[in-house]
């Protein structure tokens, strides 16, 4: 397991969280490992408390499972579950990237070009960070809109959708999430709103490409 230091302010609860799903995500914790609070709490320097806490939060969107008396087991990846977690980015995206074309300034159009220079060297580089990268530019255009409470709600939701996410930066070598993202950032800058939903709407379909190879690479921590 890959443990960061804590964020200056951030509670042991909302720590445990991070790390914790940071690891699934990035496939440091595998689907249908077993994982204790006590382990968890120790590697952290944490009570267990929060670490149980982490995990009951991480159950509302089915990533893990609780076990009683023992900790909780890390999900199987699950096509419908994925499915249901792009829906409702889909859904909710699609008109935040219409917003953002009316409401968003000249420095949070920069702010999405400057996260856009670094996406290339680390999607070569490190895909993890990649992966981080990626999702502060979403966080970015939530942001801009003014929409934060919609960010953390589909947040829980995309745990399913990241994982797979994490998945294909380490199976697809083509990757073109670098000139969806200018794609999209262009045609906000010009305001273009229709520009701009097709721009995402063809970021967000990559999925369905990516899905054979990715169920073919990690078949075993796929359930039917």
């Amino acid at each position: 397991m890959i443990i960061t230091p804590k964020n200056t302010f951030e509670p042991n609860r909302e720590y445990a969280f991070r790390i914790v799903k940071d690891n699934i995500i990035n496939m440091e914790i595998k689907p249908g490992s077993l994982i204790g609070e006590q382990e968890i709490a120790t590697q952290l320097g944490i009570s267990r408390t929060p670490v149980h806490e982490a995990f009951l939060e991480l159950s509302k969107s089915k990533i893990v499972n609780i076990l009683p008396q023992k900790g909780c087991s890390v999900s199987l990846i699950d096509y419908e579950l994925i499915k249901e977690s792009r829906f409702l980015r889909v859904a909710v995206e699609t008109s935040l990237i219409r917003e953002a074309c009316d409401v968003a300034t000249e420095e949070d159009i920069q702010k999405l070009y400057a996260n856009i220079k670094l996406q290339q060297f680390y999607l070569e580089n490190d895909p993890p960070k990649f992966l981080d990268l990626d999702n502060e530019f979403h966080k970015d255009i939530y942001e801009a809109c003014n929409k934060m409470q919609c960010y953390y709600m589909v947040g829980l939701m995309s745990l399913h959708f990241d994982r797979v996410r994490s998945l294909s930066l380490k199976t697809i070598k083509d990757n073109k999430l670098v000139s969806d993202h200018k794609a999209i950032a262009d045609a906000i800058a010009r305001h273009d709103k229709d520009a701009a939903e097709a721009a995402f709407v063809k970021h967000m379909s990559r999925f369905d490409l990516d899905w054979d190879i990715i169920k073919t690479a990690y078949n075993e921590y796929i359930t039917e």
